[in-house]
């Protein structure tokens, strides 16, 4: 999934807390795309999975000017 915007709604609840240091202790918060945790959020206190309802619409056009096909199919 795109993180900007789940990234943006946490941030946006969260951000005077990290300003202030008003929170219990330190805090690390991690967004991940997928099941495959790339953003390490299997160590993080805070952990969000952002995934996608339907598979995303492929613009052929694109896809077949890219050299890392998988890459780009899989992200």
């Amino acid at each position: 999934t795109d993180a900007s915007g789940p990234v943006k709604a946490t941030m946006d609840e969260l951000f005077d807390d990290f300003k202030l240091m008003t929170l219990p202790a330190h805090v690390r918060v991690s967004l991940a795309c997928c099941l495959n945790m790339c953003g390490a959020v299997h160590c993080s206190d805070i952990a969000l999975l952002g995934y996608h309802r339907k598979p995303p619409l492929m613009d052929h056009e694109y896809l077949d000017k890219m050299c890392e096909i998988p890459l780009v199919i899989a992200a």
